[in-house]
Parts: C-alpha cells; structure tokens; sequence
C-alpha cells in the first residue's frame, strides 16, 4: 500500500533544520511521509532530520532545486562539477535519512528552455547522461535510486515526458536510474495520464500528486481513478506525495509561475488532498 504525505515546499523555503517542527505538523494533517526540499544544504543536516522523523512517525523523501548553478548538463564542466557535488550531498542525505531515492529535475537547470539545432541538444542530452551515470554509480554504492522528474515544456526544453524520461533511464543505462512522475506536469504534456503511468511501469521510484492547477487532489479535472488505477496495475506501492506551493513564499511561486492561492492554505490543501487520495484509493482496491 502506497504511504502518502506532503512537500515542505507548501510551507517553508528554503526548508532546514529551523523548521523540523514540520514533521510533527505533517503527522498531525495526516501524512507518512514528509519530502524535505534541499535548496541550501548548509541549512540541514542529517541527525537532525532522523531525529524529528522519528520522533513523528512519518518517513522522509529527499527532493533536489535545479537552479542555475546546479546544472549537470551545462556546457561549462566547473558548472557541472558543482551540480554532480550537490547531487552527492543530496546521496548522502538520502543515505543518512532512510530515503530510498533522491528526486527531480536532476538532468538540467530548472527554467532552462531554449530551441537548440539537433545536435547542440543532442550534446545536451550525452552531458546529461554521463553527468547522471556517474551519480547513479555512487548512489548505487549507497542504496539509493534517482527519481528523475519529466517537466512541463514551460519549465525545461530536456525531458517533457514519460518517452522522453525513458529514453534518458535507458541512456544512463544504471538499474537505480528511474522516474518521478509529477500529475501537474503530466496533464499538460501526456495525452492519457494512465497510459503514460503504465508505459513508465517499473520504472516509477516516485509520485507527486497534484491537480491540474497545482491545487489538492480531487478539486481539478486530472482523472484520479484512472492515474491510481494504473499506479496499481504498474505494481507500484511506493510514496505519493502532495507537491504544491504557496504565493507567500515569493521566489518558489514565482519560479513556479503561482499568482494566486490554490487552496485556503496550506494545511487545507494537504488535509483535503490527502482524504481524497485516501478515498479514491480505498475504491480502487475495492473494484
């Protein structure tokens, strides 16, 4: 059975040790698991997460922000040095924390999207590869998996879809190399959501679960029945996880392009997400 839970994207950013007091706070809304966003890991440390995890019962996610700097197919090689160093610190936090995959956009910078002639992309495409590879080497050594996240078109020029995701997996060519699919991404560059959930199969490591407008589960047009009905015809018991955002935390929302609020606030969105996913899931079994 699949273990649900929230981003700390919804309430704090950059997310550290200042604010463990989520995890309590993510049991309370109803949560088992609390993905910990890493956008300065100056800002977190690993003995710090067990603890207050352990403490509220609710297991950790480890999710990557891809800026600009954190870019492993750049063309400069100091860019994608520094971009492989923080995928490592995020391995090892993963590692320390029981996380069992490090998860996002790790192929490129986040916002990055330009019209290339097929063979600059194609080099983009080999720097991703090799950059990925040599990561899924060391999380292998370490029992982690790399959930890598398909984005929409307006968020990066790379990999758009579930196909795409694939052929990069299959291109790193490492067992723990596998996808993060994200509902919001997916209702606007999949023609089915189940049919592209089934195609991914056992590659899915990861689920992020949102409504078309990035509000909570159940108050948007993303077919549910469908997308929970082929997660588990895929065999997949892993997390689903709420990822949303708020417009009071400024750069995320811009960055994200959310000029307004989606939900009362942010426990509500979860509260409701999580009833509704719970629910939808219950009939899914059931049938």
């Amino acid at each position: 059975m699949n273990t649900l839970g929230a981003s700390t994207y919804l309430w704090a950013s950059p997310f550290g040790d200042g604010r463990i007091d989520l995890f309590a706070h993510a049991r309370e809304l109803g949560c088992d698991v609390l993905e910990i966003c890493i956008e300065d890991p100056a800002l977190v440390t690993s003995a710090a997460m067990e603890e207050a995890a352990s403490e509220a019962g609710v297991a950790i996610s480890v999710c990557g922000a891809f800026g600009p700097e954190r870019d492993v197919s750049h063309e400069d090689e100091s860019v994608r040095r520094g971009a492989l160093a923080y995928l490592r610190g995020l391995v090892d936090l993963a590692a320390a924390v029981g996380s069992s995959h490090v998860a996002g956009p790790m192929y490129s910078a986040t916002g990055k999207t330009r019209l290339l002639p097929s063979g600059e992309r194609e080099r983009q495409r080999r720097l991703a590869v090799e950059s990925l590879a040599e990561i899924a080497d060391y999380a292998g050594e370490r029992s982690v998996a790399l959930a890598i996240e398909p984005l929409n078109r307006f968020e990066t020029d790379l990999v758009n879809t579930v196909e795409q995701g694939l052929e990069l997996c299959e291109r790193i060519g490492r067992p723990n190399a596998g996808l993060l699919l994200d509902t919001f991404h997916m209702n606007i560059e999949e023609r089915s959501l189940p049919e592209a959930i089934r195609l991914a199969g056992e590659r899915v490591l990861h689920f992020h679960a949102c409504e078309n407008d990035r509000g909570a589960p159940g108050t948007g047009h993303v077919e549910w029945d469908g997308v929970l009905a082929a997660l588990a015809g895929i065999g997949y018991t892993g997390q689903i996880v709420i990822e949303s955002f708020t417009p009071e935390i400024r750069e995320i929302a811009r960055a994200v392009s959310l000029w307004r609020p989606v939900a009362e606030s942010s426990d509500e969105l979860v509260r409701t997400g999580l009833a509704f996913l719970r629910s939808s899931r219950a009939a899914v079994e059931v049938s």
